[in-house]
């Protein structure tokens, strides 16, 4: 346990304060630790911060907190010199002078952390009336425990901050406020998690147990006169079960075990009693051990020891070595009763179980804090990497290593933006103001016009960091810009962004071909003099689910107009006009389709002709119609203009297949749409020319900075279709490109 001296001592007593903060250090690093404290207390003055505690009072606290934590006399310095910057101009420049740049870039992390602390204290302070899922509002404090870890670029920072944080609650037990509650709301939400992943459990006990204490008072003393003893008097207890328990396991021939332990904090007890809804009473683990040993089987030999010298409690063993818990966790639990009648709790483990359980990925914190967020194995790597840091700085005397691996292990691939209400957005590093807004909501990407980040005008390219804040400035209508497509011009990082533009440009693709279409069937009707029939009624007529289905058909020249008419008129069309019915068929170049390998089942040498609507191409599923006159005309199965005509005239559907000769040419449409450019259509022609390709018709269209292009091509097999639509697609500027 690390032994920490409070403020109100250290004042009463200034000269122990200064031994105390020299503690490990070199008599050069202790000069500039006396002169540190002379620089800050003549500064400081007798100025207070917002909780009411003098600047100088808090500043030596968290001073002492670190010293006893062990820290390097670079963190000391910190703690003693963190509101400088705050109380005089240049400060920073002033400490990084006097005190070395180590220092100053402390204080500046500090400093930065200080600016976030209104946010977060007010985001947890909101969830807590909060209407939302609470699985969202843990997710978003998650997030804000990774932000915070995020911002700093060496780990001191994050101790320091925990330290100023134990230091503030200190105070308010002995001057209480009304901001406590806030505080002590935001330290259980935040600080006592972060404490207790990193391992700093000099602090987190006390985090908690002092926040529970300003938010529970009446809990808090339940169960402290509970406890029924004072807190060293428990050490005391703890103390002398390790004595007997390693005198006893040293006679039984049990070698290198490692005993030790702590009494359970209040907050903890409470915690177990809400958990498992029991009493104090049955709660047995207000004392605890932790036995670690070399190998499994020694395990098994301690805990016979255990229950030998103390009386074991019924059903209060589990063996988890046999039987390991879903995260891998391994150890042997049993609980047991003194013979003064007090329980304890013993923990038994081998050193790589106790590694696994403290570090490990599968990690002990999540279930200690159950949390029910998904694992991210990244993340935990990070955590692991970081508590494995903080445990070798104990054994080394210059900290500059760790810290150099910490920067190493540093969040990097995550930026950490706050909205303007305070909620914080995670995104890949690199990404820009268009990306936050596509990630706070879809139609606020699609109206970005501008952004401001912590107030100030900014590009939309520009790339974010950690801590930033974002106002995003919409429009009232209007779509993305077709410029962010444009990988060169860097609007957009993440794939979700562009996937979210290329679905907004293709839905305006369609919106067009839709009032194209109804453009087209309403002049028509006009025409014949039934401007009021009812679409839908004759949608279904042609085999339409939907009137939209309809117009969009049309306008792909998938429905004729002829067609169209005898749909309105519901009669037959004359046997010499069944001609004009057909969608336009384009026939091959050697007249004799079934040169091509087509087959009609049960026919030989029929008339065959490839249908102009679908361009069937081996291997597609294919099926015949009888025409009136020109034999059978060949369509693929999903045709939507057979599907008409089948509707129609069932009796008309002949079953056909591909041949064994499927080796000559065969005519398909491929439509291409895109972001227009100087040079899209050259580059198009280039791929079609590389693999092989014949186009023999071109339309391309041009508005509004949309290119929509459609070619008919001759092509040998679906295949190679298929291939050559792939190298299309990695054309600049290609949203789309597919088979019509």
């Amino acid at each position: 346990m690390v032994s920490v001296i409070h403020s109100v001592a250290a004042q009463c007593d200034f000269e122990q304060s200064l031994l105390t903060l020299g503690e490990g250090l070199s008599a050069a690093e202790i000069d500039r630790i006396r002169l540190a404290v002379d620089f800050a207390r003549s500064t400081y003055g007798d100025r207070s911060l917002g909780s009411g505690e003098d600047v100088w009072g808090h500043a030596l606290g968290v001073a002492l907190i670190v010293a006893g934590l062990k820290l390097d006399a670079v963190a000391r310095l910190a703690a003693l010199l963190f509101a400088v910057p705050a109380l005089i101009e240049h400060g920073l420049a002033l400490i990084e002078r006097d005190f070395g740049a180590g220092v100053a870039q402390l204080v500046d992390g500090i400093s930065r952390l200080n600016r976030l602390r209104p946010i977060t204290r007010g985001f947890v302070a909101n969830s807590v009336d909060s209407n939302e899922n609470p699985q969202e509002m843990k997710a978003q404090i998650e997030v804000l425990r990774k932000m915070l870890l995020a911002m700093v670029e060496d780990i001191r920072v994050v101790l320091l901050r925990l330290a100023s944080r134990t230091q503030t609650l200190r105070h308010y037990a002995a001057e209480p406020d009304e901001l406590r509650v806030p505080v002590a709301r935001e330290t259980l939400a935040l600080y006592s998690p972060l404490a207790n992943r990193l391992g700093v459990w000099e602090l987190k006990w006390e985090l908690e147990d002092l926040s529970f204490r300003f938010l529970h008072p009446a809990i808090y003393k339940e169960i402290a006169q509970q406890l029924d003893e004072k807190r060293t008097e428990r050490e005391q207890f703890i103390a002398e079960a390790i004595d007997r328990l390693q005198a006893e396991l040293v006679a039984a021939g049990v070698s290198n075990a490692e005993v030790y332990g702590r009494p359970k904090h209040i907050y903890s007890i409470w915690n177990k009693m809400r958990k498992k809804a029991v009493g104090f009473s049955e709660v047995y683990d207000v004392r605890a051990l932790r036995v670690i040993l070399d190998e499994v089987k020694d395990c098994y030999t301690a805990l016979g020891i255990v229950h030998h010298i103390w009386s074991p409690i019924a059903k209060e063993f589990d063996d988890y070595i046999a039987h390991p818990k879903g995260n891998d966790y391994r150890s042997l639990h049993t609980a047991v009763h003194c013979p003064d009648g007090r329980s304890l709790e013993v923990q038994i483990r081998t050193r790589e179980m106790h590694s696994h359980a403290e570090l490990g990925v599968a990690a002990h914190w999540r279930y200690k804090e159950g949390s029910g967020t998904t694992p991210e194995d990244r993340y935990d790597e990070k955590i692991a990497w970081l508590r494995q840091l903080l445990t070798w700085r104990d054994e080394v005397a210059d900290s500059s290593d760790w810290v150099r691996h910490y920067k190493q292990a540093a969040f990097d691939e995550t930026v950490y933006i706050l909205t303007p209400q305070g909620r914080v957005v995670d995104l890949p590093r690199g990404a820009t103001p268009v990306d936050f807004a596509y990630r706070v909501h879809t139609d606020l990407g699609h109206r970005c016009r501008g952004a401001k980040v912590d107030g100030a005008l900014v590009p939309l390219n520009t790339q974010l960091s950690t801590g930033q804040r974002v106002e995003i400035i919409v429009a009232k209508h209007g779509g993305p810009s077709r410029d962010w497509l444009n990988p060169s011009l860097a609007y957009l990082f993440t794939p979700r962004s562009r996937l979210k533009v290329r679905q907004w440009f293709a839905s305006l693709a369609l919106e067009d071909t839709l009032a194209e279409g109804r453009a087209v069937v309403i002049r028509e009707l006009q025409r014949m003099g039934q401007p009021g029939i009812n679409l839908d009624d004759l949608a279904a007529r042609l085999g339409f689910a939907r009137s939209d289905d309809l117009f969009i058909a049309v306008a792909r020249a998938k429905l004729n107009l002829r067609q169209l008419q005898v749909a309105v008129r519901g009669n037959e069309m004359p046997a010499d006009d069944q001609e004009l019915a057909e969608l336009p068929v384009r026939r091959q170049r050697d007249s004799d389709v079934a040169d091509k390998g087509i087959l009609i089942v049960g026919v030989d040498r029929l008339l065959t002709q490839l249908a102009g609507c679908c361009k069937p191409a081996p291997p597609d599923p294919i099926v015949g119609f009888v025409t009136r006159g020109k034999g059978v005309s060949v369509h693929r199965a999903d045709c939507s203009n057979f599907s008409n005509m089948r509707t129609m005239h069932p009796e008309r559907v002949i079953e056909t297949t591909w041949g064994s000769r499927t080796d000559g040419v065969f005519a398909v449409d491929i439509v291409i749409d895109a972001y227009d450019r100087q040079g899209l259509l050259r580059d198009v022609s280039d791929v079609l020319a590389r693999e092989r390709i014949n186009v023999i018709a071109v339309n391309t269209q041009s508005r509004q900075g949309n290119a929509h292009m459609s070619f008919t091509a001759e092509v040998g097999s679906v295949p190679q279709l298929n291939r050559t639509l792939a190298l299309l697609h990695e054309v600049q500027g290609v949203v789309s490109a597919r088979r019509a």
